[in-house]
């Protein structure tokens, strides 16, 4: 799927804010949060299962399922459909339970 989903100007929005998608410059706006900001740029798959490595995407919407979880600035297991974007966030596809660090 390519292009942008979002509405246009159809509703009052917040400060244009820009985030990095797997690497990439993505524009949203305050108060969006990542799962919307993701869907509407058509990337549906947040994560890989740990053990089989299916694709996961977003599932319930209110954060309940974790289905969403993905790695924002460097910390695993954030759920996409409750974290409000931030402008300089960086956002990346979790590979089964992400990337550990040792202490």
């Amino acid at each position: 799927m390519s292009g942008d989903l979002r509405l246009g100007d159809a509703g009052a929005r917040g400060r244009r804010v820009v985030l990095s998608v797997d690497g990439k410059p993505v524009t949203a706006f305050e108060g969006e949060t990542v799962a919307g900001v993701l869907l509407a740029i058509g990337h549906i798959v947040s994560r890989t299962s740990p053990t089989r490595r299916e694709a996961r995407g977003y599932y319930c919407g209110m954060g309940a399922c974790w289905d969403c979880a993905l790695v924002i600035d460097g910390r695993p297991n954030q759920r996409a459909c409750v974290t409000p974007v931030a402008d300089g966030m960086r956002v990346e596809t979790q590979s089964g339970f992400g990337p550990t660090r040792l202490a």
